[in-house]
């Protein structure tokens, strides 16, 4: 893999607006994906979600929901540093778990497959829309690609990620919007804390059809801030 630092992503800031987590850009306050999607789940989401946190225990769920929050942002601090070449691969040699899924991630995921690096932690937006931070962006397989890494308490079933494929598909049509690049797949590589490595892909029509239903989704959170 090799970087090629083609277009020039802009820094940003976040501040917490109403609740609602939000992008500093210039003057512009843009919503996060992350808060769209939060906000515009559908009922039986926040029912299944409520259901488990009844069954867990508000106490207990509240304690895995922050040692999966604390696991993935130290697995994202290590993926990010190796790819921009502060790590290699010795520095994974012991046995902290967040490493070892990291470590997973780079030799099934990123190894070979990854051609070229233009950003990591890249902010992107949509104009007066939204934006977000993508994980990664580069030439994945052959083909511009958004890079998402997740961490996850056990295996993932496709039809159980849609907030994932909202999410990557959102940050592609705002990098195609501002940059006029073609990114046309989002890749997410998922590790478990079992070690169990997964690959979801959307490409091609299917990502366009998800990118719609995000503007969707966006159309839903204005409408429901409109009434706050």
């Amino acid at each position: 893999m090799q970087w090629n630092q083609k277009y020039d992503y802009p820094k940003s800031s976040r501040a917490t607006v109403d609740g609602i987590r939000r992008y500093l850009l210039g003057e512009a306050k843009l919503p996060s994906v992350t808060s769209i999607l939060d906000q515009t789940r559908s009922e039986e989401d926040k029912a299944a979600l409520a259901n488990w946190r009844e069954r867990t225990g508000q106490k207990e769920a509240e304690a895995i929901t922050k040692a999966a929050s604390s696991r993935g942002s130290q697995m994202h601090n290590y993926l990010e540093s190796y790819l921009l070449g502060r790590e290699n691969l010795s520095f994974f040699e012991d046995n902290e778990q967040y490493k070892l899924m990291a470590k997973e991630i780079i030799e099934k995921g990123l190894k070979n497959r990854l051609d070229e690096i233009w950003g990591v932690e890249c902010t992107l937006y949509y104009p007066d829309k939204y934006a977000g931070t993508a994980d990664c962006v580069g030439v994945y397989e052959g083909k511009e690609t958004i890079i998402d890494f997740k961490q996850s308490n056990k295996p993932k079933k496709a039809e159980y990620i849609d907030s994932w494929l909202l999410q990557t598909s959102a940050y592609s049509l705002a990098h195609n919007i501002v940059y006029n690049s073609n990114i046309t797949s989002c890749v997410i590589l998922v590790c478990t804390v079992d070690k169990l490595f997964q690959e979801f892909k959307i490409q091609g029509h299917d990502l366009i059809v998800y990118q719609n239903l995000f503007l969707g989704r966006l159309k839903k959170f204005n409408e429901l801030s409109n009434l706050t």
